[in-house]
């Protein structure tokens, strides 16, 4: 009788704890959430007659929105590989005995705890028409280049995708690395292994649960570069760095929240897709290796 009434209390004091938490999340999340998906199936916010999908349909049709979707596409496509194959070969260099991998260390992960303005000050400052940049093309004999309306847009987004989220893949990879056994280098060096085969037999293999979550973080971060290329840019930017967000940014200052709401959910069924896809795959490989 005692274990049961111990086990009512904790079950009680446990809901009480999570009330707050729970009343949030229902609150700022899921409340939010419903509403959205209702209204992406109505012809109007406000007494709307349910339409189905064909909201849907009609943005499938949407030239702007099209156009955002394949920069988007684009982009992730590009930045989520360079991303890991760059941050990977960092990790690897920091994992080494060299002198002063601690403050490359810290070096790595200053772009995380700067805030987005402060960036974005220091990005126009750099890529302006009158910048530091256009400063020495100018000093070298060259017109200046107004990065942000060129096709050197896209780069630009580019590399501030890769200066803000390089350090944290960096810091991830690292982690994988150390908890990597070193008597599995040893066996294989002892076995006449090069190092080749060590990096593709064993470093690969056993980075596997950390590459596919920086996969997945690098997938989720390339969908946050918006607000730099907001604040660079404004609301219309160059065509090539036009992304989904920026159509849907647009869509709710013109406050048409079924076309807003639709998009909103195709690319959240795209990342949701994509991420169980990538967990399926990751949980094959992992009981192979097991």
């Amino acid at each position: 009788m005692r274990t049961g009434k111990l086990k009512t209390n904790n079950g009680c004091l446990a809901w009480l704890f999570l009330g707050p938490s729970l009343l949030g999340f229902s609150l700022f999340y899921l409340l939010p959430f419903v509403t959205g998906f209702y209204y992406s199936l109505v012809d109007s916010p406000l007494n709307g007659i349910f339409v189905g999908l064909h909201n849907y349909g009609a943005l499938l049709k949407n030239p702007s929105f099209l156009s955002a979707l394949a920069n988007t596409a684009k982009f992730t496509l590009i930045c989520v590989p360079l991303n890991m194959i760059l941050s990977l070969g960092v990790a690897l260099l920091l994992n080494q005995k060299i002198q002063g991998r601690n403050l490359f260390r810290t070096i790595m992960i200053t772009p995380l705890v700067v805030p987005v303005a402060s960036v974005v000050l220091v990005w126009q400052a750099f890529f302006d028409l009158n910048g530091v940049l256009n400063s020495l093309i100018h000093a070298l004999g060259y017109p200046p280049v107004d990065w942000m309306k060129t096709n050197w847009s896209r780069i630009v987004v580019l590399v501030i995708y890769l200066w803000k989220n390089i350090g944290y893949s960096v810091i991830l990879f690292l982690a994988g690395l150390q908890n990597i056994p070193t008597e599995y280098y040893e066996a294989a060096r002892i076995d006449g292994a090069s190092q080749p085969q060590e990096f593709f037999r064993i470093t690969l293999i056993y980075l596997t649960p950390t590459t596919f979550f920086v996969f997945v973080i690098s997938i989720i971060n390339s969908f946050k570069v918006f607000r730099e290329t907001y604040l660079i840019s404004g609301e219309y930017p160059r065509n090539s760095i036009y992304m989904l967000q920026h159509y849907m940014n647009n869509m709710f200052m013109a406050l048409d929240y079924q076309k807003l709401t639709s998009a909103a959910f195709i690319m959240a069924a795209f990342i949701v897709a994509v991420v169980l896809l990538l967990f399926i795959v990751e949980r094959k490989i992992t009981n192979m290796i097991n």
